[in-house]
């Protein structure tokens, strides 16, 4: 399947709606999203059977040629394959009419894509951890979700109802008039429409392409950087020396009182149990809907915190620059891991990436993820070998600067714009990230003065650990050319 590609002044945007389906409809929905994994099933075990057949029949002897054909696990194979054999299947001649067409297709575009991820993956050629062989969806554990791209997609002209195939209008809980008025004024077309269960009830995520006008920042000429916190959630500091602080709301904090006390109410009822086949009683069903509502408004505080925070500085600054933090490092602290997660860092990287881009054409700058920011002196550039996380204040040995350290921070990422290329220390968040060889020597190098004239007196000789690390990544270089 083809990437959508937008029109020139058009993207591509989510409106999203919660829906109030009553009980005929929720069971469609259900019943839609299920198709979607039992389709998803298929697919996988359609493919790996193949492979299956291959490794016995290797175990006999037999030779390449006589082995089993690889099934393929592109969407049109799936697709071709899946209707030869549902009308035959047990698992599907029974009941796969009830459903429309577009749940099938959602469960074989999520095996075809896993399939391709996997080998990928596999090759080398996608990045990030490496991933397994596609497995089989649980019916306990997976995910309620179904998408629509053919059929009747519309939001209906009273703005609080929407129609889509097989499952017919359905009320929304509110009113849709930010998409109804752009498709009413020609400035939007629907593409197509995601039902998912999350949080305890439905959603419906119309993808629409959009035509939006770019906005002017406030000040287009100044630069902020951004250094985020768990005391604070962000230290926001412009390149005309202005700081500001964002207090970190805790949402998760101030609700652990009452989760305490919905949490303990649980753990008196008789839950579900595998081991033996206990079914939850109707206690325990409403106690561990009481429990999650607590958690659904947490999630909901947070990211209404998130958006209005990252919405406020694309609105107002011409560059944003943020840290490329290792977050899931930082969650192995057992210490920390609570707040860090609460704080929500990578999302707030990623609504400042695609907003000062899509709504402003302003640009996000990540610092590398060793830039030294809280070692480095904001006034004359001075580097600490060491700063323990307990210091917060930031004292220089060389100019006597006595600064908190999160101010400090932040200073040095506002000064960072100017010297972002797209390479190097700092570049543009769509910008090829520069590999590191394993093993590199990411030891904070210091720049007092009084080492800058030791190293001038020694004739810029480079040590021995600095000549290997540059020639691995010359050799890293050499085999990532193309040519």
């Amino acid at each position: 399947m083809k990437k959508f590609q937008p029109q020139p002044g058009f993207v591509v945007q989510a409106y999203r709606f919660a829906l109030d389906p009553n009980a005929t409809q929720e069971h469609a929905l259900r019943s839609h999203c299920g198709a979607a994994r039992a389709a998803y099933n298929w697919a996988v075990g359609w493919v790996t059977a193949s492979w299956w057949q291959r490794r016995a029949e290797e175990s006999y002897g037999i030779g390449e040629a006589g082995l089993t054909q690889w099934r393929p696990w592109s969407l049109p194979a799936l697709r071709k394959a899946f209707n030869e054999a549902k009308h035959t299947d047990p698992r599907f001649a029974a009941w796969w009419e009830e459903n429309s067409k577009e749940a099938y297709s959602t469960g074989l575009a999520n095996a075809s894509a896993a399939f391709g991820n996997y080998a990928k993956s596999k090759n080398g050629k996608r990045r990030g951890k490496r991933m397994g062989a596609p497995r089989f969806k649980s019916k306990r554990k997976a995910r309620l979700a179904c998408r629509f791209t053919t059929g009747v997609i519309r939001v209906d002209a009273d703005g609080r109802h929407v129609t889509l195939p097989r499952l017919g209008t359905i009320r929304t809980h509110e009113p849709t008039v930010k998409l109804l008025a752009r498709v009413r004024a020609g400035t939007a077309r629907i593409l197509s429409a995601t039902v998912r269960h999350e949080r305890g009830r439905w959603f419906v995520s119309f993808q629409a392409e959009v035509k939006r006008d770019l906005k002017r920042v406030t000040r287009p000429d100044v630069a902020v950087g951004i250094g985020l916190g768990v005391k604070n959630l962000a230290v926001m500091a412009d390149s005309t020396g202005e700081i500001r602080t964002i207090a970190n709301p805790g949402h998760y904090d101030r609700a652990r009182k009452q989760l305490r006390r919905a949490s303990r109410v649980v753990s008196r009822r008789r839950g579900p149990d595998r081991r033996t086949g206990q079914k939850p009683s109707k206690r325990w069903e409403k106690a561990n809907a009481a429990r999650n509502k607590v958690h659904h408004r947490v999630a909901d505080l947070r990211a209404d915190t998130l958006h209005k925070l990252t919405t406020a500085v694309a609105a107002e600054y011409g560059t944003v620059v943020v840290e490329d933090l290792n977050v899931a490092g930082m969650l192995r602290n057992r210490r920390l891991a609570r707040r860090i997660t609460d704080a929500g860092f990578g999302e707030i990287r990623r609504q400042l990436t695609y907003k000062t881009r899509q709504r402003h054409a302003t640009r996000t700058i990540s610092a590398d993820r060793w830039y030294p920011s809280s070692k480095t002196c904001s006034r004359c550039g001075a580097v600490k070998a060491k700063l323990p996380l307990h210091m917060r204040t930031y004292q220089c040995d060389a100019c006597g600067l006595v600064i908190d350290r999160d101010d400090n921070a932040a200073l040095n990422l506002a000064a960072l714009a100017a010297a972002a290329t797209g390479t190097g220390v700092a570049g543009d968040q769509d910008a090829p990230a520069v590999s590191k060889p394993r093993r590199a020597d990411q030891k904070t190098r210091t720049t007092h003065p009084r080492h800058k004239a030791e190293a001038g007196r020694a004739g810029g000789a480079t040590l021995p650990h600095q000549r290997q690390t540059e020639a691995r990544d010359r050799t890293q270089a050499e085999a990532l050319t193309p040519w």
